[in-house]
């Protein structure tokens, strides 16, 4: 069983919960982007060598590294947080487009100096676990897949949750009561968004009609970086009479706003507030919303709390009772149905609702 601590946190007191997870104990993976992929650390990355008594984080993305205006860039924000918060000297290095060097990344941070060390995505799980062993000393953090080693620490998010209140916000706004989903890989994480979105439209409008769309199969996670894809399965819906599609594909997802741009239609972002983080102009406007997956805090969190001296063997669950997951408020949109959202977020705090988390 996951070890889980409630409380009534802001996202920078999160901290708090990690310390006390770790004192008692002692997957978006996500949704990856399809920037350039090398087993060198990345353009932005700190490429001198570690100074001696500081701080030094080293962060291995999920397959597509940075520019995937979504889940890894919600991972480097936390990275660069620290660094401008907590004076760390931080190292990013991104693995090969199939994601077989991820273990390789994380002991050339290891061998760097580099401690904690933190894998971005659930993919990361069996080599956190093997590294972990092989560098006792070493404190790791991976995001979205459990603890699984005494000094590891798992970094969860209950995107169900935020994906109910996605639903929600798209069933009262499509009037006909026809949304879509595009997901980019099959796996059972990004189902934990189809689930809670799936959830939440039907419990606005029980007879509305879901569209549901997976570019790739489990395993292969080229779904995650396929805009092309989004875009002709997106296309299709809006094309049979859905009004608003939620993704959770990663950079495919751009390929989901294009098609929503040219239906003249809307979508749902997933991750960052992708109407902040998309460039393209005039894409921003087809985002409603998005679903919020605080990766960010996530990361940065673990790190403050390395700092303060916490230790691994536990899980940390970002849920709505703490804001790690949520939805964006940019452009407005969903202003006018604000109390409904409050409302609904509130009972799923109360554990009055409690959302699926398998379609």
């Amino acid at each position: 069983m996951l070890s889980k601590r409630f409380g009534r946190m802001a996202a920078g007191s999160i901290a708090g919960a990690m310390l006390m997870a770790a004192a008692a104990c002692g997957g978006s993976g996500g949704t990856g982007g399809d920037a350039t992929s090398s087993a060198a650390p990345s353009s932005a990355a700190s490429s001198e060598a570690p100074k001696s008594g500081a701080l030094k984080v080293g962060l291995a993305f999920d397959v597509g590294g940075r520019g995937d205006k979504s889940f890894n860039d919600a991972a480097y924000a936390g990275l660069e947080k620290a660094k401008t918060e907590l004076s760390a000297d931080i190292k990013e290095l991104s693995p090969a487009a199939d994601g077989s060097n991820r273990g390789e990344l994380l002991r050339q941070l290891a061998d760097a100096g580099y401690n904690p060390i933190i894998g971005v995505g659930f993919a990361y799980g069996d080599d956190i676990k093997k590294t972990a062993e092989e560098y006792p000393e070493i404190q790791f953090a991976v995001v979205d897949s459990a603890s699984n080693a005494a000094n590891v620490t798992g970094l969860l998010f209950a995107e169900e949750q935020g994906s109910y209140l996605a639903g929600v916000a798209a069933a009262l706004k499509a009037k006909s009561g026809h949304v879509g989903f595009v997901g980019g890989v099959e796996n059972d994480l990004i189902k934990k968004f189809q689930a809670g979105f799936e959830a939440g439209v039907k419990s606005v409008k029980k007879d509305a009609k879901i569209d549901v769309k997976y570019l790739t199969p489990d395993g292969d996670f080229s779904g995650f970086k396929a805009p092309d894809k989004g875009k002709v399965a997106a296309e299709k819906m809006y094309q049979d009479g859905a009004e608003i599609v939620y993704h959770a594909a990663g950079d495919s997802g751009l390929g989901v706003f294009q098609a929503a741009a040219a239906a003249k239609k809307k979508a749902i972002g997933v991750d960052s507030d992708q109407r902040l983080t998309v460039k393209e102009t005039d894409l921003q406007s087809v985002i409603m919303t998005s679903m919020l997956k605080r990766v960010d805090v996530g990361v940065f969190e673990f790190i403050k709390a390395f700092q303060g001296g916490a230790k691994g063997g536990s899980n940390t669950i970002y849920d709505l009772k703490v804001d790690g997951v949520g939805l964006a408020t940019t452009g407005g949109e969903i202003d006018d149905i604000k109390d409904k959202l409050d409302a609904a977020k509130q009972d799923i705090i109360d554990g009055k609702i409690t959302v699926p988390s398998k379609p």
